[in-house]
């Protein structure tokens, strides 16, 4: 398990990168061959958004698992996308629970929360959180979305169309820059939110 904490969001992999790449290169440029029309617009190499979309999204969950860039379990989803200008933005989405937000009124039942991932260890700081299992009441399951913008400079316009040694090292420069700028942009913010409150 990686070793994540307050301010580390996402983590990339190289060591088991290249412990269990079936190609004898790189267990992440197996995907992206795997993952090859993704990669490219008509034979022509991807727009330097769209390229960095792909690549994250290949790289992590549920596509590669465990991904290549491992992302805080908590934290989920996080992925990179383009808004309305063309620019590209992390966004990741973080539940809350409910009384960290509002007051409960006297002789009201307190609404159901969001509950740890039965399957996660109860020491974990940095939980799953699942709806509850049984729901016998109410229940207010509140998640935030968090946007941050990915500055222009972060993004590299690829050279390669087709999988080979250079796609696959270009995708790991956007996605180990993507992961840099979540831990040092985003997790602040979510930091803010919940702290260490799980």
């Amino acid at each position: 398990m990686p070793d994540f904490d307050r301010s580390t969001l996402a983590i990339v992999d190289d060591i088991r990168d290249r412990e269990q790449a079936s190609d004898g290169h790189s267990r992440y440029g197996a995907y992206i061959a795997q993952h090859a029309d993704d990669f490219h617009d008509e034979g022509q190499p991807l727009h330097p958004v769209d390229f960095a979309a792909v690549s994250w999204s290949v790289a992590t969950f549920p596509v590669m698992s465990p991904g290549y860039v491992n992302v805080r379990p908590d934290v989920y989803p996080l992925t990179v996308h383009r808004d309305h200008d063309g620019g590209a933005v992390l966004s990741a989405k973080v539940g809350l629970h409910h009384h960290h937000l509002t007051h409960r009124p006297a002789g009201r039942p307190r609404p159901l929360d969001w509950e740890r991932d039965p399957w996660s260890r109860p020491t974990d700081p940095w939980p799953v959180l699942v709806a509850p299992e049984h729901t016998d009441r109410p229940a207010v399951l509140l998640a935030a979305t968090l946007l941050v913008p990915i500055p222009d400079h972060i993004l590299i316009q690829p050279t390669a169309a087709r999988p080979g040694r250079t796609l696959p090292r270009e995708a790991k420069q956007i996605v180990t820059a993507l992961a840099a700028h979540a831990n040092s942009a985003l997790a602040p913010l979510v930091d803010d939110l919940i702290g260490g409150a799980w």
